[in-house]
């Protein structure tokens, strides 16, 4: 299960801490911390809303782009077998190993039944 809202293009990752009895979210993708709660579902979504308009007003007062500016590069790590594999696999289908795992990632990124089966629920 992904916990998480969605308001006007904006994602909030959703966690509930029991110690509060309150449900907590963050904005995701933004050059900002912006966090809500709210004490239900309701509270929650109407503190998102309020969060996110929020932060796109004052971004515009400051002359800002409020959206997180991504480099498309990344370091990931991975076991010395699964390198293996997918180094194997890339030369199979005659690409980079850049290009396989670029692959592999815009087919994920598309298909959310695999990644729920894959991640199973959280």
């Amino acid at each position: 299960m992904i916990n998480s809202l969605v308001y006007q293009g904006y994602t909030a990752s959703i966690h509930y801490s029991p110690a509060d009895e309150v449900f907590f979210g963050k904005v995701i993708g933004i050059n900002d911390l912006v966090t809500f709660e709210g004490t239900s579902v309701e509270a929650l979504k109407q503190g998102m809303k309020e969060a996110v308009e929020d932060y796109i007003e004052t971004c515009k007062e400051l002359g800002k782009s409020p959206d997180r500016t991504y480099k498309g590069v990344f370091n990931i790590r991975v076991s010395s077998d699964l390198h293996k594999k997918i180094a194997l696999l890339a030369s199979q289908y005659d690409v980079t190993l850049n290009d396989f795992v670029k692959s592999v990632l815009q087919y994920a990124s598309s298909h959310q039944e695999i990644n729920a089966e894959v991640f199973g629920e959280r």
